[in-house]
């Protein structure tokens, strides 16, 4: 039998066991922006897409709270393992064919960490970056 989403989650999936579950922030106009690239990468009925930026629980699973996800870029594997920031990234790069070459340049050594480092020198800066999408909304509100 398969289970109903519930009503705050915006899916595409339409497997009942997704090949990943993505936590994203819809609110936040860069977050939306590169989340609307992969949903239009072959394999992305595969994700089950879910936008923290919308309204429902706090709480998202085990570990994981809507404060958590809006913070930073989370995945869920089926296995239940939460993964974000680079390797999340990663992740889903994995499940998708167009981008199983980024994701085997980060299975390499040191490849990971280096974005994860990345990463993290992004993040402050993220509502500033926000402000050159095109037509996207500020930030101030959004961006964890």
């Amino acid at each position: 039998m398969r289970r109903r989403p519930a009503p705050y989650l915006w899916t595409m999936t339409t497997h009942a066991d997704p090949a990943l579950t993505v936590y994203y922030d819809g609110a936040c106009p860069l977050c939306a922006a590169e989340i609307r690239l992969y949903r239009r990468a072959e394999g992305a009925e595969r994700v089950a897409w879910v936008d923290v930026g919308a309204e429902g629980p706090a709480e998202l699973g085990s570990g994981l709270t809507r404060e958590a996800a809006r913070a930073r870029f989370h995945v869920r594997r089926p296995d239940g393992a939460l993964v974000s920031g680079a390797a999340g990234f990663a992740a889903l790069w994995a499940v998708l064919p167009g981008w199983r070459g980024l994701a085997r340049l980060a299975s390499l050594p040191g490849v990971t960490a280096l974005g994860e480092v990345a990463y993290r020198l992004f993040l402050p800066l993220r509502p500033w970056i926000a402000r050159l999408v095109p037509a996207g909304a500020r930030c101030d509100k959004a961006c964890g």
